[in-house]
Order: C-alpha cells, then structure tokens, then sequence
C-alpha cells in the first residue's frame, strides 16, 4: 500500500515538472519552509485548512512561491507553488513561511 501511495506521489510530482508558468504569473518573492519541528514536514494541501487534503509533505528548507494569503480562523493560509515545480500549486501556513 505505501509503495502504490509513493508511486502516486512521484507520478505527481514528475507531471508537475512538466507543467510551465510564465516567470512571475502572479508570483511574490521566493520563500522557504522553516521551524518546522525535526522529523516533521509542513503540510501542502488542497485547500485552505486542515481539513483539506494534504498534498505534499515539505521539509524545512524548501523554496516556495506564494500566489495568495487568506485567512482562515487564526491560521493565515498561503496558496504556494513550489520554485522548481511551479504547476504543483497548494496551501500551507504562513507561520512556517519566511522570505529569502
């Protein structure tokens, strides 16, 4: 079950590779992930909450795009893209986001 899960996940990431956006459509600055506990990813998901799927796990470190902030209860959600995979488009929290 996890190898098919894994699979999937690859297969997403690879197709996500493929899709291309003009440099700057809508984008701000680079971002990356960080003080995201060890052992532990920030989550990207399908939508604007917790209770939306989650998409990709993302390691301190990584450099993100944001297209938009929303607010949702206390959490600020920022719809982001990741820099080298720019068509693989989701939402993570603001607090685990700082500028490069």
């Amino acid at each position: 079950m996890r190898g098919s899960w894994f699979r999937a996940l690859a297969a997403g990431v690879t197709a996500a590779l493929l899709i291309t956006q003009p440099a700057g459509a809508g984008l701000r600055d680079r971002f990356e992930v960080f003080g995201v506990p060890d052992g532990d990813m920030l989550k990207m998901r399908g939508g604007p909450g917790t209770g939306f799927d989650v998409i990709l796990g993302l390691p301190n470190g990584t450099v993100v795009r944001i297209y938009d902030c929303t607010q949702t209860g206390s959490t600020r959600w920022c719809e982001i893209s990741l820099d080298k995979a720019r068509g693989l488009r989701g939402y993570a929290s603001w607090a685990y986001l700082r500028e490069l």
